[in-house]
């Protein structure tokens, strides 16, 4: 039997938010790995994909790569392969700046915006698989979201 000391060990690995985190982001990617398949497309492209929806939606101008990469909160030299590899799937363009030539452009092509209308049957075959409630999962992203800001404002203090 367990004393009260084991039981409260702050290091206990079951214990930490990080484990748990990290075990439910590779659990949940893998939910989104064989729906993703089909439309020849990864995890982070998807969400790539995802930023570039939404921005068209509003008929805003085009992203760059520096906006996408800040939306997606990754690193700018992370991004480029990822867009070749988007580009090459016929799926973006992208283009550089007439203003300056440092910044690129990135945009859906019809094939992009077609590929939409498939991916709108990801989101309620996610939360099939979980077998969680919708209200369940939206009330986890709203404190995930408040956690990920509060560990970038964390972060920044450092």
């Amino acid at each position: 039997m367990a004393t009260r000391t084991e039981e409260l060990d702050p290091l206990a690995l079951e214990r930490q938010v990080c484990f748990a985190l990290a075990v439910t982001n590779r659990a949940v990617l893998a939910v989104y790995r064989p729906l993703l398949e089909p439309l020849g497309l990864t995890h982070p492209q998807y969400l790539v994909l995802l930023a570039l929806w939404d921005n068209a939606k509003s008929k805003q101008d085009p992203l760059t790569v520096k906006q996408i990469a800040t939306l997606l909160q990754m690193d700018s030299a992370t991004m480029s392969p990822m867009l070749k590899r988007l580009q090459t799937l016929e799926l973006i363009d992208r283009s550089r700046s007439t203003t300056d030539e440092r910044t690129t452009h990135i945009t859906l092509t019809p094939q992009g915006v077609a590929l939409r209308r498939r991916a709108l049957k990801i989101p309620p075959a996610v939360v099939h698989r979980l077998g969680v409630d919708l209200a369940e999962l939206e009330e986890l992203h709203a404190v995930l979201t408040r956690i990920n800001a509060a560990a970038l404002a964390a972060s920044r203090d450092v």
